[in-house]
């Protein structure tokens, strides 16, 4: 049986969509709602000032185009109406790559998680606060979102 995991990110260049503290916790609200309209099961994400990465296995074939396009026509809306603009925000389609349910998928996270310290935004992936490393239960689910749903 194929897996349904994937890696995927939305990138917008190299302008920033992530200004202040308030845009990376209204995407994750926004994220909760799409994962409760769009049933994914979320093992990790990164949110990135131009970009983010997500870690997830959508419920069935379709959900993963359905989340991703709620998910982010309601960022377009909620940026555009906050910030008074017009235009597109994101870049093009998302890219999505399968991920193996081996030790890929450790790889897969260690690379999303990393981002921050890459970029020189953290010296530790921990300390960033716009990951899932900080929002990791005892059972390795995704959780403590700015809405707890995910």
């Amino acid at each position: 049986m194929a897996t349904r995991i994937t890696s995927l990110i939305a990138a917008i260049g190299r302008t920033t969509v992530f200004h202040k503290s308030q845009d990376y916790e209204a995407f994750l609200s926004l994220l909760s709602e799409a994962k409760k309209r769009h049933p994914v099961k979320i093992f990790g994400f990164c949110l990135m000032p131009n970009h983010f990465h997500f870690v997830l296995e959508p419920a069935h074939e379709n959900t993963l185009s359905q989340f991703m396009q709620w998910l982010l026509i309601s960022h377009v809306r909620r940026y555009h109406k906050h910030y008074g603009s017009s235009g597109h925000i994101w870049q093009g389609r998302f890219k999505s790559f399968p991920v193996q349910r081996d030790e890929h998928l450790i790889t897969v996270l260690r690379y999303v998680l990393q981002n921050p310290v890459r970029a020189g935004l953290s010296s530790r992936a921990r300390e960033w606060r716009w990951s899932s490393l900080q929002r990791w239960d005892d059972q390795g689910q995704v959780f403590n979102l700015a809405v707890s749903q995910l």
